[in-house]
């Protein structure tokens, strides 16, 4: 599967990487032949093969998600960094000034 050069020039920009002239020319070439080997997936015949999300045999091993008492509120404001009002006061993630 040949890439075009707009579509390495795309997928650069998708991934936020800035290519070079020479570099675009590289990758097309390169990404190319990556895509052609991938490809030779589909001339395998698969059809008793289960899908297969994973293949160590873990599992998530999850508990109930049930309310625990443990701790009062005063107790853990107190464990806190900065509190303000009754509630725990953390820098900002939406606002760059912060």
């Amino acid at each position: 599967m040949a890439l075009t050069r707009d579509e390495v020039i795309r997928i650069s920009k998708l991934a936020r990487i800035a290519l070079t002239e020479e570099e675009i020319d590289r990758f097309q070439v390169e990404m190319s032949r990556i895509l052609d080997y991938v490809d030779q997936l589909n001339e395998l015949d698969t059809t008793n093969i289960a899908p297969t999300a994973q293949v160590t045999g873990l599992e998530n091993r999850l508990r109930p998600d049930v309310v625990d008492d443990e701790f009062t509120r005063e107790e853990m404001l107190a464990s806190a960094i900065d509190t303000a009002e009754g509630h725990v006061v953390v820098k900002s993630v939406f606002n760059k000034a912060s």
